[in-house]
């Protein structure tokens, strides 16, 4: 029996928002659009010899967590892939495949799991890339994400996870760029949402002449935004005029406000950074007279707010642009005096690295997706020599968007290293979307599990 008659039972989802189940010869068949505890009939697209990957044809036995997506876009825009699961059920998917990651590739199961960190489901986006297209066959010019599993431009007019007011700007940039001299060279808009401005960068790949500029200028005006121009790669980025706010995002729990750049890394959802600040602060548990080290420290999220707690703090970025930035936060925050910050190339670190630096009582880590390998591999050569591991903190918080690299990097600071980790847990950044962010407590000595007030 072919699997498009085959009734499969799936089993559960992986880390692409897809079903997972086997047909009657045990393959392993991926089922876009199917739930766990749902007998469906696939399509199948593709075929391998270890497995199949196809889309639900038909539906016998429904879910209970499958919902009516907000989003009538939904199964078109590729931005979201799990609007058809309750949000709850997204987050215990999430919860699982941190766990497992941990387990299946470090070897390292947590002490304590910690309730996932949750917040709004729609309207959270704050940063997204929009892609522009002039496609005269569809009636003129698209702006959104892409059709899923395409190159295409999906034809959108509202976005339930950007903003309502971001949301409500799509019709009205279709029609600007439409109008614009400049409309087939104008790739993409990236949007930034700051606390007091929204800022829309313009890729354009040829200058822009002043009625464009104009066009850009009556628009910004109109809708309240503030335009940036970028005529190359992101270095290039600037304001199409100087004048209004700069951009701004705020940490209250820590009377911390960060100034960045709308082509800077900064968290898409700002009260899940809020919670996940205060949550990794609480872990930490920084005590007066402490020195604390923020490995990977971009703009400062973690190092200002932690510098409000520490006595001195150390932030190491790869990028000297951001070094510079993250101390005009500091100054601008009146935290410069407990700060220090250092530009290098955090993926080429050794052991010799981590004794020049010199013992710190806490890390905070903070990783790109590829993870803190060097980092780890360091921790793990220097735990075998008695003689320098005692500049190893007691204490590190690892804030991961991989559970993947997350989980290979645990498994060298818990197994050579000598960390036990005492908790970790999931973090509901994207909702309705298959990515995992979460964070883990690694402890060095054999003390009490981690118990932190409000974590």
């Amino acid at each position: 029996m072919s699997q498009e008659q085959e009734w499969l039972t799936v089993e559960s989802l992986d880390l692409e928002a897809q079903g997972v189940a086997h047909d009657a010869a045990g393959k392993v068949v991926f089922i876009e659009g199917a739930l766990p505890g749902e007998q469906v009939q696939v399509r199948v697209h593709r075929r391998k010899a270890q497995w199949e990957q196809g889309s639900v044809a038909a539906l016998r036995r429904e879910s209970a967590q499958r919902v009516r997506p907000a989003c009538r876009h939904f199964g078109t825009c590729g931005g979201c892939k799990m609007q058809h699961l309750h949000v709850g059920a997204q987050v215990a998917t999430k919860q699982r495949a941190l766990e497992d990651a941990l387990w299946h590739l470090g070897k390292v199961r947590p002490e304590r799991l910690l309730r996932p960190i949750e917040g709004p489901a729609w309207g959270y986006r704050y940063r997204a890339r929009l892609s522009v297209r002039h496609v005269p066959k569809k009636g003129g010019v698209l702006v959104g994400f892409h059709e899923r599993k395409s190159s295409y431009v999906a034809d959108m007019d509202s976005c339930e996870v950007l903003p309502r007011h971001v949301s409500a700007l799509l019709p009205l940039l279709r029609r600007l760029i439409e109008g614009m001299d400049q409309r087939d060279r104008l790739p993409q808009i990236e949007v930034a949402v700051g606390h007091e401005v929204t800022a829309l960068v313009l890729r354009h790949l040829e200058p822009l002449g002043e009625a464009d500029r104009g066009r850009l200028r009556d628009f910004a005006q109109a809708h309240g935004v503030q335009w940036w121009l970028q005529p190359k790669g992101p270095d290039t980025v600037h304001r199409l005029d100087e004048s209004g706010p700069a951009l701004t995002y705020r940490l209250p729990e820590f009377g911390v406000t960060m100034a960045f750049r709308p082509t800077d890394f900064t968290q898409v959802n700002h009260e899940i950074n809020q919670a996940l600040v205060g949550r990794a602060l609480r872990l930490l548990d920084v005590q007066p007279g402490e020195r604390v080290i923020d490995w990977f420290c971009g703009l400062g999220n973690f190092t200002l707010p932690i510098a409000t707690r520490a006595a001195s703090v150390l932030g190491i970025e790869g990028s000297e642009s951001l070094v510079r930035r993250s101390m005009e936060n500091a100054r601008a925050n009146g935290l410069e005096a407990r700060l220090r910050f250092e530009a290098r190339n955090l993926f080429e670190l050794g052991p010799q690295d981590l004794v020049a630096y010199g013992r710190a009582d806490r890390w905070l880590v903070d990783p790109p997706r590829e993870g803190a390998f060097a980092l780890a591999k360091a921790v793990a050569d220097l735990a075998a020599d008695p003689a320098a591991a005692d500049v190893l903190p007691r204490r590190i918080v690892y804030v991961s968007c991989n559970p993947a690299t997350l989980a290979r990097d645990a498994g060298l600071l818990c197994h050579p290293g000598g960390y036990r980790c005492t908790a970790a847990g999931a973090v509901n950044m994207f909702p309705h979307t298959a990515h995992v962010e979460s964070l883990a407590v690694f402890e060095r000595e054999a003390a009490q599990p981690v118990v932190a007030a409000g974590a």
